[in-house]
């Protein structure tokens, strides 16, 4: 699910991808509804390539989502993300206890419950393990 889930630099909310042509993906905007191009230029990186750093390496961020999942019990986060740092840092902590405090910024974190309440109200929040397909040779 989060692999069609797309997040393009300078534009606001999360995309959806609707279809590829030549030199640009055409982007749905999970918020609006309204289809968009994202050309070969802007920045675009799909959701289920995002991994959130922690001292023992490196957690996919589909795994992160599914446990704030588990806390809220699939509703919207109960922290305000208008927060201070130190107020995201500790809900993060209780997430995820071995985050890297030194990688991950409370902006990234403010993005990623962000990204969740998102994907939550419009109902997208399924992050369960994605099956990959394997070609035998």
């Amino acid at each position: 699910m989060l692999k069609t889930i797309l997040s393009i630099s300078g534009k606001p909310g999360l995309y959806k991808l609707v279809s590829q042509a030549k030199n640009m993906l055409i982007v749905e905007s999970v918020i609006t509804g309204k289809r968009i191009p994202a050309y070969a230029h802007d920045k675009v990186i799909s959701l289920g390539d995002i991994a959130i750093f922690t001292e023992s390496g490196e957690i996919p961020l589909r795994e992160v989502m599914a446990k704030v999942k588990e806390k809220e019990n699939g509703a919207v986060v109960s922290i305000d993300l208008k927060s201070n740092s130190d107020a995201l840092r500790e809900y993060f902590a209780e997430i995820l206890p071995d985050f890297d405090k030194d990688r991950v910024y409370p902006t990234d974190i403010k993005k990623l419950l962000s990204w969740y309440n998102l994907l939550v109200e419009k109902d997208l929040a399924d992050f369960s393990e994605e099956k990959e397909e394997k070609i035998e040779k």
